[in-house]
């Protein structure tokens, strides 16, 4: 006889069959005071947004709670944070368990309930006796992510094969429409990022230094009232918004994607970072859809986002779709501030680029294995590349069509167009993110395109909006290794890097 079931898992959805089988497990294991108490081990309850983990775990608590009302089961519900990964899983969950709640739950007083071998066996090891769920059933029942998938796929069947107390809860909030969105989504991964390959930390740590820059560069620009940063990194730009006088009285609201930035966003807003009591941060993908309310946003920022859009997205299309959603959200007479990179202008213009083959290693020909190794070992081996070799290697790594084609008798030398040879320019540093950089084009569109879509969609362009270029950029980075040249031999100065736009929806719009 036991007193508990532990039962782990992520829980996004539970299903008819679980509530027949625990119920039947908690009385044949129960004693005389009455049936085992289940207690649910909800793993990855940090985590919510993400394919892999959709729904937030206080939605997930209120249905398993939902549950035991509805099968009359007692229940213990605690929270399992996710750890690097360990084959110690069960030693860990065991431990969280008596940490939050005091029950020191052991193999003498205690069946696991688990239907995935891999885990099961890591609770055997430490003597606990298993019940396998929907492995012990044959045929096998449709397990809960099966039925979560269904729902993401449009199947209104899920709804007979989930618990009446995850239907209850998913229609209650809407969590099926956000579901479908979550998990369908072409752009966020399994973790909630825009990429498996990118290093999280570095590039916070880069827009808390870049920060001051962006914000003295458009603070003069703001309106105050809801003052929006889609694409807030973590929260860097709002913090110095917040400490702003004039905007005491505004609503500052952070939107994020990545779950890591987002994680972090919320931990500064718990630990007292900002004064402002309004200060609100959400993890969405703008590509889904439609964030905030018509004509209900008075400032939208915007920092190195667009080019992502374009390249995580449809090119084109999708940066439309997003200017679009800006313009409905924005109240007439509100603004968008855009920083970000930008193509040169004219930049399907061939030239000749110049390239140093002395800064590093000129192997026979670029690798095509890099997208199989550690991040460390790709880090290394770009950053041991001539700036030549490099050009190569991106090549074959860009996301992107690349054509360049090598000079006659001038190995050093290659003829592009000026937007590829500045969308290599632009990224040739960034050894430690290279997969990740290698699929974003910085050169999709120059000034003109972004006239032309503001334009059209409705907004109109303050006389502050331009592009720029960044001079520290060409005389550190490129001017040392690269120079840029027409094809009959004429030195060209380095062209724009960046753009600066401040678009104004109409006061009568």
């Amino acid at each position: 006889m036991a007193r508990y079931l532990l039962f782990p898992g992520r829980h996004h959805l539970l299903t008819r069959f679980q509530g027949e089988y625990l119920t039947r497990l908690a009385v044949a294991e129960g004693d005389a005071d009455g049936p085992a108490t289940v207690v649910w081990a909800v793993t990855s309850a940090n985590h919510s947004n993400t394919r892999r983990n959709p729904v937030p775990y206080h939605r997930r608590e209120a249905a398993i709670e939902r549950f035991s009302v509805l099968t009359g089961l007692r229940s213990v519900v605690v929270p399992v944070f996710d750890t690097v990964a360990t084959g110690r899983f069960a030693e860990v969950t065991v431990k969280t368990v008596a940490a939050v709640t005091g029950l020191e739950l052991t193999p003498a007083d205690t069946v696991l309930a688990c239907s995935t071998p891999e885990v099961a066996a890591m609770y055997e090891r430490l003597g606990f006796p298993v019940a396998g769920v929907e492995a012990e059933v044959d045929p096998t029942p449709d397990r809960p992510w099966d039925v979560l998938l269904r729902l993401a796929g449009d199947d209104d069947g899920w709804r007979e094969l989930a618990h009446p107390a995850s239907v209850d809860v998913f229609d209650r909030y809407g969590l099926a429409g956000h579901v479908r969105s979550v998990v369908n989504d072409p752009v966020v991964g399994a973790e909630g990022g825009l990429t498996a390959t990118r290093d999280y930390r570095s590039y916070a740590e880069a827009f808390a230094e870049a920060a001051q820059r962006k914000w003295d560069a458009v603070r003069e620009h703001v309106r105050p009232g809801r003052i929006v940063d889609i694409g807030c990194g973590a929260g860097a730009v709002l913090e110095l918004a917040d400490r702003e006088p004039a905007l005491r009285e505004s609503d500052l609201i952070g939107v994020e994607v990545a779950r890591h930035l987002y994680e972090e966003c919320v931990h500064k807003r718990a630990q007292g970072y900002f004064r402002n009591p309004n200060v609100f941060f959400y993890q969405r993908n703008v590509l889904g859809g439609a964030v905030f309310a018509p004509r209900s946003v008075d400032t939208t920022l915007t920092f190195a986002l667009t080019h992502e859009i374009w390249s995580y997205g449809e090119q084109l299309s999708s940066v439309r779709r997003f200017v679009q959603a800006i313009y409905d959200h924005t109240v007439p007479g509100g603004v968008w501030i855009n920083s970000d990179v930008c193509g040169p202008d004219g930049g399907d213009r061939p030239v000749r680029l110049r390239l140093s083959t002395a800064d590093g290693a000129n192997p026979p020909g670029p690798r095509t294995d890099l997208a199989d190794g550690p991040a460390s070992e790709v880090a290394a081996y770009v950053r041991g590349l001539s700036t030549r070799a490099r050009l190569d290697q991106f090549a074959v790594d860009f996301a992107f069509p690349f054509d360049h084609r090598p000079v006659d008798g001038a190995p050093e030398v290659v003829e592009t167009t000026l937007a590829a040879a500045m969308d290599f320019l632009t990224r040739k540093d960034y050894p430690d993110n290279w997969l990740s950089e290698t699929r974003e084009q910085f050169c999709g569109l120059e000034y003109a395109d972004w006239k032309a879509l503001l334009a059209d969609v409705g907004f109109e362009i303050d006389p502050a909006s331009g592009p720029l270029r960044n001079d520290w950029i060409g005389d550190h980075r490129l001017a040392p290794v690269a120079s840029l040249s027409t094809l009959d031999g004429r030195p060209m100065d380095w062209p724009v890097t960046h753009v600066l736009l401040v678009a104004r929806r109409p006061v009568n719009s």
